[in-house]
């Protein structure tokens, strides 16, 4: 079950690279979760999943690790964005306004992004995620994917019936949440 762990804890990190980045850039809506109760943004974690399971000599190289992980997670990111838009009726992010978009779904600046961040992923932060895994206690499964699973199954009843992400944001008041 190592892999579950490894797919929260980097959906719960990629939450606070996002909290990082729209603060740095000063945008108004100064959250990203993308779940009702977690604070986690899954593309995250599927991304470093997919990077975990590029094979071990592409892994072992930068030079091979930066474009197989970029074009890994532009895929990854591609088909969350089109899950969303076509199961949730939202979307989380749009990237229509840089150059050579893909739908508005991925670009090549943040596929660049997603090549640089793999490479640090990889080599800087999972030796001690991995550390982290292996000390949680197995009793701790249980709970936890129950708790996943019913964030999930409350994120898609309110995303469907609202069409909109401000909707995840219900600890704002109702005037904040539309505005940001």
């Amino acid at each position: 079950m190592a892999w579950f762990w490894y797919f929260l804890f980097y959906s719960f990190l990629g939450f606070l690279v996002e909290v990082v980045y729209v603060r740095l850039r000063r945008e108004p809506k100064r959250d990203r979760k993308c779940r009702l109760l977690l604070p986690v943004c899954p593309v995250y974690g599927l991304g470093a999943l997919a990077i975990l399971l590029l094979p071990e000599t592409v892994r072992e190289q930068p030079l091979l690790l930066f474009p197989a992980a970029a074009l890994a997670c532009t895929g990854v990111e591609y088909g969350a964005g089109l899950f969303y838009q076509r199961v949730f009726r939202v979307s989380f992010w749009d990237y229509s306004h840089l150059p050579m978009n893909l739908g508005g779904r991925v670009c090549p600046l943040f596929s660049l992004f997603w090549g640089g961040l793999a490479v640090v992923t990889l080599w800087v932060i999972h030796p001690w995620v991995t550390l982290l895994v292996s000390a949680i206690p197995p009793w701790a499964l249980p709970p936890v994917l129950l708790l996943w699973g019913a964030d999930t199954l409350l994120t898609a009843l309110v995303l469907r019936r609202t069409g909109d992400t401000n909707a995840l944001r219900w600890y704002l008041p109702p005037a904040r949440r539309r505005t940001a």
